[in-house]
């Protein structure tokens, strides 16, 4: 297994993230939606054997802070710490950036995040009610340079 982290993808990554995405979280069309409308994206992929298993995307907030948007690890690749290597390299690679810190948010219905975030520095810092009455749980990372 290789991770790297990149600003483009090639059109077979990008694939392999829609399904990774349909098959983690249901709803590709939101998804794909969003994907088009955000910029300056920085991918992180675990690939095993040329396919991609596993993905986290962020993105600037502003010069000081990184955003950790979305991630996920293909079911049949999950337990192997995929997801705990993914969130290293996104975060030494925003802290190699001069990011001084990484926000992310989270649901409670997504625990196995939520307790990766915790377990790996982060700190709750809001919970808040979106337009659709969901709470999401925003953790703040401190990266020390």
């Amino acid at each position: 297994m290789k991770i790297v982290t990149t600003t483009t993808l090639t059109e077979s990554e990008l694939n392999y993230i829609y399904q990774i995405h349909q098959d983690v979280f249901g709803d590709i069309h939101r998804f794909t939606d969003k994907l088009i409308q955000k910029s300056h994206l920085v991918f992180t992929l675990s690939i095993e054997n040329e396919k991609v298993v596993g993905y986290k995307i962020g993105y600037p907030l502003d010069d000081k802070r990184f955003y950790s948007w979305m991630g996920a690890v293909a079911p049949e690749a999950r337990n192997r710490g995929i997801a705990t290597k993914l969130m290293s390299t996104q975060h030494n690679w925003a802290q190699s950036q001069g990011y001084q810190s990484i926000d992310t948010k989270t649901m409670n219905r997504w625990r196995q995040m939520l307790l990766l975030n915790i377990r790996h520095g982060f700190d709750v810092k809001a919970v808040t009610v979106d337009e659709h009455g969901v709470e999401k749980i925003l953790l703040r990372k401190q990266l020390y340079q």
